[in-house]
Protein backbone atom coordinates (compact mmCIF):
# COMPACT_ATOMS: atom_id res chain seq x y z
CA UNK A 1 0.00 0.00 0.00
CA UNK A 2 2.92 2.47 1.13
CA UNK A 3 4.54 2.03 -2.48
CA UNK A 4 1.06 2.39 -4.39
CA UNK A 5 0.80 5.80 -1.98
CA UNK A 6 4.66 6.19 -3.10
CA UNK A 7 3.51 6.18 -7.04
CA UNK A 8 1.01 8.72 -6.27
CA UNK A 9 2.80 11.25 -4.96
CA UNK A 10 5.42 11.14 -7.42
CA UNK A 11 3.42 11.30 -10.16
CA UNK A 12 1.00 13.57 -9.37
CA UNK A 13 4.14 15.95 -7.66
CA UNK A 14 6.22 15.38 -10.58
CA UNK A 15 3.77 16.71 -13.47
CA UNK A 16 4.04 13.34 -15.24
CA UNK A 17 -0.10 13.52 -16.01
CA UNK A 18 -0.92 15.40 -19.24
CA UNK A 19 -4.04 16.52 -21.02
CA UNK A 20 -3.09 16.92 -24.97
CA UNK A 21 -6.18 18.85 -25.40
CA UNK A 22 -7.08 19.40 -29.22
CA UNK A 23 -8.79 22.52 -31.14
CA UNK A 24 -11.35 23.67 -32.27
CA UNK A 25 -12.26 19.73 -31.63
CA UNK A 26 -12.08 19.58 -28.10
CA UNK A 27 -10.30 16.06 -28.56
CA UNK A 28 -8.72 15.25 -25.07
CA UNK A 29 -6.02 12.23 -24.69
CA UNK A 30 -4.35 11.80 -21.32
CA UNK A 31 -1.11 10.26 -20.46
CA UNK A 32 0.78 9.31 -17.77
CA UNK A 33 4.64 9.80 -18.28
CA UNK A 34 6.87 7.34 -16.10
CA UNK A 35 10.05 6.89 -15.64
CA UNK A 36 10.40 4.20 -18.25
CA UNK A 37 6.70 4.56 -20.08
CA UNK A 38 4.40 6.49 -20.91
CA UNK A 39 0.70 5.28 -20.56
CA UNK A 40 -2.45 6.62 -22.34
CA UNK A 41 -5.99 6.53 -20.40
CA UNK A 42 -9.83 7.89 -20.48
CA UNK A 43 -10.21 8.71 -17.02
CA UNK A 44 -13.80 9.16 -17.90
CA UNK A 45 -14.61 5.50 -19.37
CA UNK A 46 -12.00 3.87 -16.32
CA UNK A 47 -9.62 3.04 -18.66
CA UNK A 48 -6.01 3.02 -18.83
CA UNK A 49 -3.38 1.03 -21.31
CA UNK A 50 -0.78 -0.40 -18.48
CA UNK A 51 -0.57 -3.52 -17.70
CA UNK A 52 -2.23 -3.46 -13.88
CA UNK A 53 -5.37 -2.48 -15.86
CA UNK A 54 -5.27 -5.11 -17.96
CA UNK A 55 -4.22 -7.39 -15.44
CA UNK A 56 -5.99 -6.22 -12.07
CA UNK A 57 -8.63 -3.51 -13.03
CA UNK A 58 -10.44 -6.00 -16.11
CA UNK A 59 -10.92 -8.64 -13.47
CA UNK A 60 -12.50 -6.86 -10.84
CA UNK A 61 -9.80 -5.19 -8.81
CA UNK A 62 -8.87 -1.79 -8.15
CA UNK A 63 -8.24 1.06 -10.14
CA UNK A 64 -4.81 1.20 -11.72
CA UNK A 65 -2.52 3.88 -9.90
CA UNK A 66 -2.45 6.03 -13.07
CA UNK A 67 -6.30 6.15 -13.41
CA UNK A 68 -6.07 7.55 -9.52
CA UNK A 69 -3.01 10.34 -10.00
CA UNK A 70 -5.26 11.33 -13.21
CA UNK A 71 -8.08 12.05 -10.46
CA UNK A 72 -5.90 13.51 -7.92
CA UNK A 73 -3.91 15.48 -10.19
CA UNK A 74 -7.31 17.28 -11.52
CA UNK A 75 -8.36 17.67 -7.61
CA UNK A 76 -5.05 19.46 -7.35
CA UNK A 77 -5.02 21.04 -9.90
CA UNK A 78 -1.87 19.43 -10.90
CA UNK A 79 -2.58 18.65 -15.00
CA UNK A 80 -0.19 19.92 -17.50
CA UNK A 81 -2.20 20.87 -20.33
CA UNK A 82 -0.79 20.76 -23.69
CA UNK A 83 -2.65 22.73 -26.79
CA UNK A 84 -2.63 21.29 -30.09
CA UNK A 85 -3.89 21.89 -33.82
CA UNK A 86 -6.64 19.32 -34.51
CA UNK A 87 -3.84 18.78 -37.49
CA UNK A 88 -1.94 17.52 -35.41
CA UNK A 89 -4.23 14.52 -34.24
CA UNK A 90 -3.85 11.83 -36.30
CA UNK A 91 0.45 12.33 -36.62
CA UNK A 92 -0.06 12.20 -32.37
CA UNK A 93 -2.36 9.30 -32.73
CA UNK A 94 0.06 7.08 -35.01
CA UNK A 95 3.00 8.01 -32.50
CA UNK A 96 1.36 7.20 -29.54
CA UNK A 97 0.11 3.65 -30.85
CA UNK A 98 3.58 3.32 -32.60
CA UNK A 99 5.36 3.63 -28.65
CA UNK A 100 2.45 1.04 -27.72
Amino acid sequence: MKKDNDNLTAVVSGKAIKLHYFEPSQRKIWTVVGKENEHWLDPELGFCSCEDYFFNTLNGGDECYHLKSVRIAKEQNKVEVIRFSDDEFVNFVSALISDF
